[in-house]
């Protein structure tokens, strides 16, 4: 009987075919029974890239979202870190364009005619990124590729018939195929001013979403699928159940595509692939696979009111990501390149910054788990400093590790591990030498500075292992390798 109850049950989930493939049902039951594909977890770092329309007036109030550009304009309403009237936006487009500029001039404005996707691919590979998720439509619904349904509004939406005159979805994909990064593709299920989504969602939701989406995944076969704009209507109606069985069961990348959280009102953390977080810091409390996405400054979009000191440090950087992978998750940081198609100098060189300090350390953050503790706090200090604002800034990570608020305790070392190695990651040279608390290794273990390469002597004292470090030499170890110090340790 009990044998039979549990077959019951996994039926009611999804069934099989003749050939044993597993199909999937419409139910958040079967689509969340779909294991997340093995790369993305051992990934740990992708690119995200917000690219369109809004990248030629490229401009917000500092601490807000320039891609929202088009809202803010026309809603005249504004949110984010600071204290706004709301009509910020509205009176820098009226006072550069003209009150009478609509939106959609911008669409011609933006050229891309500096895009070139090779020198693209190579950056992302330099960086150590594994994966991308370019913006293919964003929630102004305009589309990087050539869309029908992007024109059904009644003119030319899509950066082949206007702007461009590009398949940029198509070219950037091509060029990443060519390189071990996985390509993926965030779209936005809801456009803010599209006439069906204002007075006839179910049209647009049938006529508009699901070919549109359809047409995205077959013409260009992505490795991940970022779903977004999901929030002002319930999954039902999206019908993004019976949209996700079609992509597992019959699309040409069911076997592979990975997918997020994002697919309706309240699914978010809940259902679908792997659950995803905005500006905010570590999640140790997840059991999926997951990812925290923040753009090098506050918008994702290129803001060309954001200045340098906006721009989060090199170091700022890697220690979000060895903070997010302590805790099994991935780093997905933001690029916003600008209207005619070049990623911003400082941009770039962030990419290079953190690619550089992989290229020793990646051992200790790719394929990696979290141990038994994802960190090791200071032992006087109250622990877990965040300040209080709608978008976390970077500078959290600073106050926890290097430069804590009087009565705080920081982190003294970071934790990951695959099968050959434990790995500790210090914020900080440790000086003479450092101790890992309640943690007995192998009595054959070796210790090693993945940035020199030299092993270390180490000893127990009761329950800590002690790791002695070297006389430190500045012309051994190179810029980047101030950022973070990681030790291996082997099992």
């Amino acid at each position: 009987m009990k044998k039979v109850i549990v077959l019951l049950i996994i039926s009611a989930s999804f069934s099989f075919n003749i050939q044993g493939q597993t199909t999937y049902q419409p139910t958040w039951e079967s689509i969340d029974s779909r294991p997340v594909a093995q790369w993305f977890g051992d990934a740990k770092f992708g690119i995200f890239i917000h690219w369109g329309p809004y990248s030629v007036p490229a401009w917000s109030p500092k601490g807000t979202y320039s891609e929202w550009y088009q809202r803010w304009m026309q809603g005249r309403n504004l949110f984010g870190n600071g204290d706004f009237k709301g009509d910020e936006v509205t009176r820098y487009h009226e006072k550069t364009y003209g009150p009478h500029f609509s939106y959609y001039e911008f669409g011609d404005m933006f050229k891309a005619d500096l895009f070139e996707p090779d020198d693209w691919a190579d950056l992302f590979e330099e960086s150590g990124a594994k994966y991308i998720m370019l913006t293919t439509k964003h929630h102004d619904g305009f589309t990087l590729w050539p869309s029908k349904e992007a024109n059904d509004r009644g003119f030319a939406w899509n950066s082949v018939d206007i702007g461009p005159k590009r398949d940029l979805v198509g070219e950037l994909t091509t060029a990443v195929k060519k390189t071990d990064v996985k390509m993926g593709f965030y779209y936005s299920l809801y456009e803010w001013y599209h006439p069906w989504w204002q007075n006839d969602k179910e049209r647009f939701v049938s006529e508009h979403f699901h070919p549109q989406f359809k047409d995205l995944v077959e013409k260009y076969q992505p490795d991940a699928l970022w779903g977004d704009g999901e929030w002002d209507m319930e999954a039902e109606k999206w019908k993004t159940p019976e949209l996700l069985a079609w992509l597992f069961n019959e699309s040409s990348v069911k076997d592979n595509v990975v997918i997020n959280d994002r697919w309706g009102k309240g699914i978010r953390k809940k259902h679908g692939g792997y659950f995803t977080t905005e500006y905010e810091s570590e999640a140790p409390e997840f059991t999926k696979p997951w990812e925290e996405c923040r753009g090098m400054g506050f918008s994702f979009g290129y803001n060309q009111n954001e200045d340098v000191q906006d721009y989060n440090s090199p170091k700022t950087l890697t220690l979000m990501l060895v903070n997010i992978v302590s805790t099994g998750g991935n780093l997905l940081l933001d690029i916003g390149p600008d209207s005619r198609g070049r990623i911003p100098v400082i941009m770039q060189e962030r990419l290079k910054q953190i690619g550089a300090w992989l290229k020793i350390n990646g051992e200790a953050i790719y394929k990696t788990k979290p141990w038994n503790k994802s960190f090791q706090w200071s032992i006087k200090g109250k622990q877990d400093y965040k300040p209080k604002q709608h978008y976390l800034g970077g500078d959290f990570i600073l106050k926890q590790t290097i430069d804590p608020e009087p009565g705080y305790g920081v982190k003294e070392l970071f934790f990951t591990r695959n099968e050959s190695a434990y790995y500790a990651i210090s914020p900080k040279w440790p000086g003479k030498s450092f101790t890992i608390r309640k943690f007995k290794p192998s009595k054959k273990a070796k210790v090693t500075l993945l940035a020199t390469g030299e092993a270390l002597q180490w000893r127990m004292e009761g329950r800590n292992m002690i790791i002695d470090m070297p006389a430190f030499n500045p012309n051994r170890v190179t810029e980047e390798d101030y950022y973070a110090w990681a030790f291996k340790i082997t099992k």
